[in-house]
C-alpha cells in the first residue's frame, strides 16, 4: 500500500486531495492540530507534530501544503511572520524529519503559488519568467527553495504554483458568491489586471499526475490555459449568476482597506501552464464560465 504523509491536509485543497488519495487505496497520515474532518476512513491517521513520526515509520510520498491562509487577516508584521513560519519553517521541519528516516520517501510535492512571479503586467508568464519582488513573491521563493533541498536526500521534488482555485466549499470564489448574488459585485481597480485561475478538479489531477509520472520534477504552473482580466472575470461571474455587476472598487480604496495585502487583488499575472501543456496534460475546465457554473451548481 502506498503511504502518504501530508501537511495541510485539512485545508480547502488538502481535504479534497486526502479524499482522492484514500479513494486510490492509499494510506494517508495528516499532520494537523485540527482533527475535525468529514472524512471517515480506516487508512486515515493524524499526527500533531512531525516529532510524532517514529524511526520505523515509512512514507512513499510527502505532500507539503501547510500554510496559514494568506487572505484571512491584515498583513501586520506579526501576521507576515506567521505566514512565513507556517510555510517555510514547516518545510524545514519536514526536511529534518526526512533526514532521520531510514527509508527515504520517493517524492515530495510542495505547495507554492503564482504569487511567486509578483506583478507582471500584460506579460505572458511561464515557469521561466523572472519574478518581480514583493512580500508574496519572496514568501513563495523561500518556500520553494526550502522544499527543493529535499533533492539532497534523493527525493524527486515537484513544486505546484497554484493560481486562484475555483471549487465548491472554499477558495476565493466562495467569498465572492454572496456579494455577487446580491448584485453588489464589480471590477477591482482598473479591472485590467490578469487573473490566472484553475478549477479544483484540475488541481487535483495535476497532483495525481505528479505522483504517477516519475519524469515530472521542478516547478509547474497550476493554472488553466486561459487567464482572464479582472473585468472579464467580473462580467463572467455576474452572467453566470444572472446578476448585474455595477459596483467597481477603486484601487485606492483597496489599498486603504487592505494595505500591502491589496497586491493579491491588484497585481497582474497572466500565467500559462507551459510545462503541463508541453507534456500533454488535459484540462477538464479550460474556460472560465464552465468552471464557475460547475461550482454554482454544487454550492
Amino acid at each position: 500500500m502506498t503511504k502518504v504523509l501530508m501537511t495541510g491536509g485539512t485545508g480547502f485543497l488538502g481535504s479534497v486531495l486526502t479524499n482522492s488519495l484514500l479513494k486510490r487505496g492509499y494510506s494517508v497520515t495528516v499532520l494537523s492540530r485540527d482533527h475535525k474532518t468529514n472524512i471517515n476512513a480506516l487508512n486515515l491517521k493524524f499526527i500533531n507534530t512531525l516529532t510524532d513520526i517514529r524511526d520505523e515509520d515509512h512514507y512513499d510520498i510527502l505532500i507539503n501544503l501547510a500554510g496559514a491562509p494568506i487572505f484571512d487577516k491584515y498583513w501586520t508584521a506579526k501576521r507576515k511572520e506567521l505566514l512565513r513560519e507556517s510555510r517555510v519553517s514547516t518545510t524545514l521541519l519536514l526536511l529534518a524529519a526526512i533526514a532521520k528516516m531510514p527509508i527515504k520517501p520517493k517524492l515530495l510535492i510542495s505547495g507554492s503559488a503564482i504569487g511567486y512571479y509578483g506583478e507582471q503586467g500584460d506579460n505572458v508568464v511561464t515557469e521561466q519568467t523572472k519574478p518581480h519582488a514583493n512580500f508574496s513573491q519572496k514568501l513563495c521563493e523561500d518556500w520553494e527553495s526550502s522544499a527543493t533541498e529535499a533533492t539532497e536526500f534523493g527525493l524527486r521534488v515537484c513544486l505546484i504554483r497554484t493560481g486562484l482555485v475555483i471549487g465548491a466549499g472554499g477558495g476565493f470564489l466562495q467569498r465572492l458568491l454572496l456579494p455577487f448574488k446580491l448584485g453588489l459585485g464589480g471590477r477591482l481597480g482598473s479591472g485590467e489586471q490578469w487573473m490566472s485561475w484553475i478549477h479544483l478538479n484540475d488541481w487535483i489531477s495535476i497532483v495525481l499526475s505528479m505522483i504517477d509520472d516519475t519524469s515530472m520534477q521542478g516547478a509547474y504552473n497550476a493554472t488553466a490555459p486561459n487567464p482572464v482580466t479582472n473585468t472579464e472575470f467580473t462580467k463572467t461571474l455576474g452572467k453566470c449568476l444572472h446578476r448585474p455587476t455595477p459596483f467597481p472598487v477603486p484601487a485606492f480604496l483597496l489599498k486603504t482597506l487592505l494595505g500591502e495585502m491589496s497586491a493579491l487583488l491588484l497585481d497582474s499575472q497572466k500565467v500559462v501552464p507551459n510545462r503541463l501543456l508541453e507534456m500533454g496534460f488535459n484540462f477538464e475546465f479550460n474556460k472560465l464560465p464552465d468552471a464557475i457554473n460547475e461550482v454554482i451548481h454544487h454550492s
